[in-house]
């Protein structure tokens, strides 16, 4: 059974058991959104993009 799910869910998911377990506050969890929001428009950006596919490519093809 695969399951797929996107990794702005799973980031959302994580942020939010940050705030709600670790302590993060609210301010900084904007900040991260921010930062985000901010890298997505810089010259950064495919390259992010290259690597997090990379990473869910090599994870997605271990066998268990």
């Amino acid at each position: 059974m695969a399951l797929s799910i996107s990794a702005v869910v799973l980031l959302a998911i994580i942020v939010f058991l940050l705030i709600r377990k670790s302590g993060l506050k609210g301010g900084h969890a904007l900040v991260c959104v921010l930062l985000g929001f901010y890298l997505a428009s810089s010259t950064i950006a495919p390259t992010i993009s290259d690597l997090t596919t990379n990473v869910a490519s090599m994870i997605g093809s271990i066998k268990f």
